[in-house]
């Protein structure tokens, strides 16, 4: 029985190993995903690269649709597949299935987002979904300098895989039109990487920032100091393709918000956009009479934070 029991220690340890050996790819993937489809942190310094960004105010949302960046998921790469395909099979590592060669019928991602597993099946039900997220949404991006731009220089930005990631189609409809102050993700270890990746597309794109956003940007790095923002994706606008300039043109310079060391913004300042006075908080902003902002309709919206992601502050 001595030499029974002998044996039996010897067994047990490889089979604990090999069982625990899942949990281990598992959790590796949830971190190992952060910025597929391009090359993670060989750029500049995220703090450095943001505090390059002009700071302005939103410029008005006339004119937003979807459709003004063109078709969706536009064969902008011309390697013959859609981008939403691309971004599936990119965030699942090569590993779907694509009998076509381009159409995923499905795949196992890792929603970066929240670190969940997602069994993604092509018209499946709703927990078997993915959605293709803007890390920059699109609505962000038109209030903050890409409505100035050419059609082509939209598209771009909206089929650019830096600026895509494969997600669980809850947290890309809650996150709308929102920018880093106003939602971030579940996921607390993303956070870093998302806000590199969102300073990283702004700076290819020329896009400027919201007083807000930058800090909520400067906190977040605050935690990470050394993160590199990603490089990567569609090939780099030249200085000629772009319209705006590091001081803004002729067509933006009515947003520009001049920041001072008061707690919020006076009237006169954003008087001449024809945007309400900036508060510090909602509370300030209601008890002064204004609110409530609408997402996607009121630019004010952005400068809040929408603590029940309904897509309605300071009500």
């Amino acid at each position: 029985m001595a030499k029974l029991s002998t044996h039996l220690k010897f067994i047990i340890i490889p089979l604990t190993a090999f069982l625990l050996t899942p949990v281990v790819s598992i959790a590796s993937a949830a971190t190992s995903a952060v910025d597929y489809g391009v090359n993670t942190g060989t750029g500049g310094m995220a703090t450095a690269v943001l505090s390059t960004l002009p700071v302005k105010g939103w410029a008005p949302m006339t004119g937003y649709s979807r459709s003004a960046f063109g078709m969706a998921w536009e064969d902008s790469d011309h390697n013959g597949c859609n981008q939403r395909d691309d971004m599936i099979w990119k965030a699942s590592f090569g590993r779907g299935i694509r009998p076509d060669g381009c159409k995923i019928t499905s795949a196992t991602v890792t929603d970066v987002y929240t670190n969940h597993v997602v069994h993604y099946v092509r018209g499946g039900s709703y927990s078997q979904g993915l959605d293709i997220d803007h890390v920059v949404a699109l609505g962000n991006a038109w209030g903050t300098g890409i409505q100035y731009e050419s059609a082509n220089i939209r598209l771009r930005l909206a089929t650019d895989p830096l600026n895509l990631l494969a997600v669980d189609p809850s947290q890309n409809r809650q996150k709308g039109d929102s920018n880093a102050a106003s939602w971030l993700p579940q996921a607390i270890n993303y956070r870093c990487s998302y806000v590199a990746r969102q300073i990283a597309v702004k700076k290819k794109y020329g896009l400027w920032v919201v007083p807000p956003e930058k800090a909520a940007m400067q906190r977040i790095l605050s935690t990470c100091p050394l993160r590199r923002i990603p490089v990567g994706g569609l090939p780099y606008p030249t200085s000629a393709e772009l319209k705006q300039t590091v001081g803004g043109s002729s067509t933006t310079t009515s947003t520009t918000i001049h920041t001072t060391t008061t707690v919020h913004m006076t009237t006169t300042t954003t008087a001449s956009s024809g945007l309400d006075p900036q508060f510090g908080t909602c509370t300030a902003a209601k008890a002064a009479g204004y609110g409530p902002y609408v997402q996607g309709k009121d630019p004010e919206y952005y400068w809040y934070r929408d603590a029940n992601h309904n897509g309605v502050v300071c009500e």
